[in-house]
Formats: C-alpha cells, sequence, structure tokens
C-alpha cells in the first residue's frame, strides 16, 4: 500500500470516529437549592472549573464551590451607600463586579483580600447593565444611554484602569435607548468579537475587541415600555440567539425571539407567537452543535433542542440568570436563591 493511501485511510477512521456534537434531548431538571436568603442574585460567573462567583442585591458578593457546595459570602459597602450588582466578570487573576445605578461602582479583588474600587461614575442617568472580558487584559463594560450617547467602558490593562468611550466611537442611538440589567447576558463574546444588544431594536457589535462598533437591526418590534431582548447567546463566531419579551406581560411571546447564523449581521425572528413568553437569560448547552438552548425567568426553565425553533418548559421554578459548568450541569440564580441544576 501507498504511504498516501495509508495516510488517508487513517484520518478518514480518526474523523470518521470523531464524534458529532448534536442534541442532548433534555427531557427533565433536578434543582438542588444551593443558598437561600434574602437576596436578588442576577449576576453568576465560573471562575473556573470548581467556582462560580456571584453579586447581588445588598451589596452581596461571594462564592460557590461546586464540588462541596460551600458557599463563601461577603458585603460590599461605599461610604453609606449599599451598591445593588448586577454585572459581575473575571480574567485568570482577577474577580470584578459592577453596579447598578448612580454611582457605578466597579470593584475588582484587590492584593489585600479586599476588594478595591477602580472606577466610579456619578450622574443624572448612570446605569450599567453588564460587563465581560475578552481576554485578561481586555474587557468592557455596557450602561445605558447618558451624556449623549450609549455608556460603554473599555479596560486594556486587565481591569486595573477603565476608561469611558467618547460619543464618537460609539454609534448613534436614540437618548432613549438602554440595555436590560436582568442576567448579565445582553453582552455576548467570541474571540475578538462582542454583541451588546439594546432595549431597542438596534444591536452593536465590534470585531476588533471594541476598537471599533457598528449598529445592526433586529426585526423585532417594540411593543411596549419593557419590551425587548433581553440577553443574548453566541455558540460560536456565527451561531447566536437573543431571547426578551415583557417582565410586565410575561405571556408575551411576539418579537422576543431571534437568531443569527452569520455572525450577527443578520437576524430573524424565530418561535414567534410561541412559547416561552419572557425570559430574562438564555445560554447554549456545551457540546450540542448549537442546537440546544436553555432560557430562565421567573416565569421558569425552557428548553429546545432544535436551534430555538420550538420550546418546551421543564420546570416552573424561576431564576434570573445561569451559566453551565458543563453540558449536563448549570448554575442558576434569582430571588432568594441560588441552585445547581441538572439537566437529563
Amino acid at each position: 500500500m501507498k504511504k498516501e493511501s495509508y495516510i488517508l485511510i487513517v484520518v478518514l477512521i480518526v474523523f470518521g470516529c470523531a464524534k458529532k456534537e448534536s442534541s442532548h434531548h433534555f427531557s427533565s431538571v433536578d434543582i438542588q437549592h444551593i443558598w437561600q436568603d434574602s437576596t436578588s442574585i442576577r449576576a453568576i460567573e465560573f471562575l473556573d472549573a470548581n467556582t462560580l462567583a456571584f453579586a447581588g442585591s445588598n451589596g452581596f458578593y461571594g462564592s460557590v464551590e461546586a464540588s462541596t457546595g460551600k458557599v463563601r459570602a461577603n458585603v460590599q459597602t461605599y461610604d453609606s451607600i449599599i451598591p445593588e450588582f448586577r454585572a459581575v466578570a473575571h480574567t485568570k487573576t482577577d474577580f470584578f463586579m459592577l453596579s447598578a445605578g448612580n454611582p457605578a461602582l466597579l470593584y475588582k479583588t484587590g492584593s489585600d483580600g479586599k476588594m478595591e474600587l477602580v472606577y466610579s461614575e456619578k450622574g443624572e442617568g448612570v446605569f450599567y447593565d453588564a460587563m465581560t472580558f475578552f481576554n485578561d487584559k481586555e474587557g468592557l463594560a455596557v450602561g445605558d444611554f447618558n451624556n449623549g450617547c450609549l455608556a460603554i467602558l473599555i479596560t486594556r490593562d486587565g481591569g486595573h484602569t477603565w476608561n469611558r468611550l467618547a460619543c464618537d466611537e460609539v454609534p448613534s442611538l436614540d437618548s432613549a435607548t438602554g440595555a436590560y440589567a436582568a442576567s448579565n447576558t445582553n453582552i455576548a463574546t467570541q474571540g475578538d468579537n462582542a454583541w451588546v444588544m439594546t432595549s431597542k431594536k438596534s444591536l452593536l457589535m465590534t470585531n476588533d475587541r471594541g476598537l471599533s462598533w457598528k449598529a445592526v437591526q433586529t426585526p423585532i418590534q417594540i411593543e411596549s415600555a419593557y419590551h425587548g431582548i433581553y440577553s443574548i447567546a453566541f455558540y460560536d463566531a456565527m451561531i447566536g440567539f437573543g431571547i426578551g419579551g415583557d417582565f410586565s406581560n410575561s405571556e408575551l411571546n411576539r418579537s422576543n425571539k431571534i437568531k443569527t447564523m452569520d455572525g450577527g449581521m443578520h437576524w430573524t425572528l424565530v418561535a414567534d407567537e410561541a412559547a416561552p413568553g419572557y425570559k430574562s437569560c438564555v445560554q447554549y448547552v456545551p457540546n450540542s452543535g448549537g442546537d440546544d438552548l436553555v432560557a430562565v425567568g421567573f416565569t421558569g426553565i425552557a428548553y429546545s433542542k432544535d436551534g430555538g425553533a420550538t420550546w418546551g418548559t421543564l420546570s416552573e421554578k424561576g431564576f434570573y440568570t445561569l451559566r453551565f459548568l458543563n453540558d449536563s450541569v448549570a448554575y442558576a440564580a434569582g430571588k432568594n436563591s441560588i441552585a445547581k441544576l441538572t439537566f437529563r
């Protein structure tokens, strides 16, 4: 046998045996409450394979050890202010949390074990909604429109310093434009790309880690003051999904689910006028080929096994946000609780 033919056969065997990603076809979810208290948690993030960090109302923040369920918690105050945290993020070395409302307070882990204030912003209309990192040096946070444009903070030094982009660096939007600080998921990143869903029809995109931005119009039709896309997720650089609705009219299922297959350049409505209604967070299930999505809200846990075309309800238990630890276990947080979700 020729050497070239032998190599070809080996390559075909290796690729032929490789497991193709596809739907996990979940039919149920087990819910185990890890922590319960009188705190609202809208921001959670896995720091590593065993540590879930969280921050919420009443200045409350901390971590959950996935292997043992042990919770470590603390309270952050600023003078007489008790912040409400709705955004968290991390690098390999630091954890960050950002408060909503005026003043905006952005903290990172300090050298003495306490949280260190690295950015603050005061003013009418100041309200930050979400935060994430591209890599261990570059990150961004997004807030509502104030002082002439949508607020975008950028760090290039691992979160030690943050600077707000000038308005001529941000696409022009209506002054009523903001974003929904419901689950720290109105931002999604993949590599150098980031997508920011606003409270209106516009979605902002960057493919150079926030150096330049452009606006894309989604096909949703805003029907009420609190109607829009609350959460977006990307499976890879091309496949993305957004979900929302109107939290004050949770049955509304029109213009609340959108999908892209070309990296966010174009979006289509999916499952329009079909369940589910309002959801505050959506995430792709790992290793599902982009077929599996889980969405949560105070309305319960919904699951799609066909990329968002159709949905079913796995539980009526309400949560605000969730993150996957692996392709069958996620952690969710909401009003007064953090829970481990095991999908089967």
